[in-house]
């Protein structure tokens, strides 16, 4: 059919999968993504055709899968979380003009900073914003500026990508940056393997956070002047209020 899918399967279990991702990937003859990401749907669809390639392969999948529907195939590429949340999707539309009739159809999922934050409560209850702590990408005196002035201007902060095997301390360097702009018992959590098996979660002060040893499927929440801890749940408060002063119910 000419066209390529970029489909966000949100954190990977299947009740996490949208009609419309689940649609998408009935649809498509091919499936191509990181290894991970496509064993995460390969029970859904075992007999689906897939082409897999590693990390540092990102365009290398992507031209593939446009030469793919070039050729008359409906091919699906496969995303964690949302793929146009550090996903694939800009990547497809970017090199899509070099495919001339190939359609490229984003369709969207729930991204990490969404699903971890409803395991921990409510922490993006205000004004947030994302940041990838990979510096594959991007220059990591970038990152900094960007940690920074978000925890200067009062943003929430979801991080993304907080550790690896090659970035073993980039967390810790995040939150000596955040402790220059915020105070020690500021309120953060994190979330491993979001809606999988072994889904870990714990809320803590930004002076502990530094010290914890994560990996690349955490997503870490970094609260403000207003985030607490309320009976076990990390909670911004969006800050309603009734005539006499009190929080609305």
């Amino acid at each position: 059919m000419n066209k390529v899918f970029a489909v966000g399967i949100g954190p990977g279990s299947a009740e996490s999968l949208t009609q419309q991702a689940r649609a998408a990937l009935e649809e498509a003859d091919l499936l191509c993504g990181y290894t991970t990401y496509l064993d995460l749907v390969r029970d859904l669809f075992p007999d689906k055709p897939r082409y897999a390639t590693p990390m540092t392969k990102e365009r290398d999948r992507c031209l593939y899968a446009l030469e793919q529907a070039a050729q008359g195939r409906t091919v699906a590429m496969v995303c964690s979380g949302d793929a146009g949340v550090y996903g694939m999707a800009s990547l497809l539309l970017e090199l899509a003009p070099g495919f001339p009739g190939v359609l490229v159809e984003v369709v969207p999922g729930v991204t990490a900073a969404l699903s971890g934050a409803a395991v921990l409560g409510a922490p993006l209850g205000h004004d947030f914003c994302a940041v990838s702590l990979s510096d594959r990408l991007t220059p990591w005196a970038q990152i900094e500026t960007r940690l920074a002035l978000a925890a200067e201007a009062g943003f929430l902060l979801c991080l993304y990508n907080p550790a690896s095997r090659w970035r073993s301390d980039a967390l810790r360097r995040a939150c000596d940056i955040l402790l220059t702009k915020l105070p020690p018992e500021t309120v953060c959590g994190w979330v491993r393997n979001i809606g999988r098996p072994g889904q870990e979660s714990r809320i803590l002060p930004l002076s502990a956070l530094r010290q914890e040893a994560l990996d690349m499927f955490t997503t870490v929440f970094i609260g403000n002047a207003t985030t607490r801890c309320i009976a076990g749940r990390m909670v911004t408060p969006r800050g309603y209020r009734g005539p006499e002063g009190a929080a609305r119910p």
